[in-house]
């Protein structure tokens, strides 16, 4: 008979020495070897792998095929060590998470929303804040990767960023020299403030620990309504997330501009951004309007020059 309990800690273990973090699995596998047991099943089955992900009431069924997708797998690593392992089928619970279309910040609403950081007290909240804003709108990186920074993790000879925590494992930003220089520039602010540097992290609260998610949180709808921007369809107002769905959207349409071989260019992108699956940035292509516009007179053009 399989140890289920030790078969979840060595899948995790093993997932985890990829670089994959699996908070989410790692607290609902271990959950789900709890309801096999309660059931007295010896063996993953799909009757059991179906009624646990929905087990829980008033959800979305999206969450129910994440459960699903949890379990199904930890079941192909299991079946090859018990062979009486059931895997769920992959369209046993078919449900489609709707992307709303992001909001796409202009340069003048990301100038907004600077100015608006700068006014925050005590000045080293401000100057976090600015280049916290800054640095997000030029790498799209997301809001954990970029407050998991660490100062070593800037190599300023050749002008990259190294991403360590991030989905999927680490990947490399490149920075442009005003990035480089802008956050120098906030890095002599923190070191004023703290010539005794109390974390290495890259961005610091006020008391010089490691800035968190729940005061950004919390302190940037402050900044969104002082610089008067509003939501559009259904956001009811911009998000910080939006700003890396601005840059990305925004590379796309340079690279329209500039006549650039679009597709061949996107897998250089999905690295940026860290996307594992191309498919995630082409949804770019589809969620902006304003890539509509720029698509739709570059075929006019390719038409009108046909014979």
């Amino acid at each position: 008979m399989t140890d289920l309990s030790a078969a979840v800690d060595s899948y995790l273990a093993m997932r985890r020495g990829l670089g994959f973090k699996l908070v989410d699995a790692g607290s609902l596998l271990p959950a789900f070897v709890g309801y096999l047991h309660e059931n007295g099943a010896e063996h993953v089955s799909n009757e059991l792998s179906l009624a646990w992900a929905t087990r829980p009431v008033n959800t979305h069924p999206v969450w129910w095929r994440q459960r699903l997708c949890f379990v199904r797998g930890f079941a192909e690593y299991l079946r090859t060590i018990d062979p009486e392992t059931e895997v769920p089928p992959a369209d046993l619970l078919p449900a489609r998470q709707q992307r709303l279309a992001p909001y796409l910040y202009s340069g003048a609403d990301i100038a907004a929303l600077v100015a608006a950081a700068r006014s925050l007290n005590p000045p080293l909240r401000a100057a976090t804040y600015e280049t916290i804003i800054g640095l997000l709108s030029v790498t799209g990186l997301r809001l954990g990767e970029a407050l998991a920074l660490n100062r070593e993790d800037i190599d300023k000879k050749h002008l990259l960023l190294v991403v360590r925590h991030a989905k999927g494992g680490g990947r490399k930003v490149p920075l442009h020299e005003t990035t480089l220089r802008a956050l120098q520039h906030y890095f002599d602010c923190v070191d004023r403030h703290f010539p005794d540097r109390i974390s290495p992290s890259v961005f610091v609260s006020i008391r010089g620990t490691r800035m968190n998610k729940d005061s950004i949180h919390a302190t940037f709808p402050l900044l969104i309504d002082q610089a008067g921007l509003t939501g559009r369809g259904q956001r009811p107002r911009p998000r910080l997330h939006d700003l890396r769905h601005s840059y990305a959207v925004r590379q796309l349409i340079d690279w329209h501009q500039q006549h650039a071989d679009v597709d061949a260019r996107i897998p250089l992108l999905s690295a940026v951004l860290g996307h594992s699956d191309p498919a995630s940035t082409y949804w770019y292509l589809q969620a902006a309007p304003e890539l509509f516009a720029i698509v739709g007179a570059r075929l006019e053009e390719f038409l009108g020059e046909l014979p």
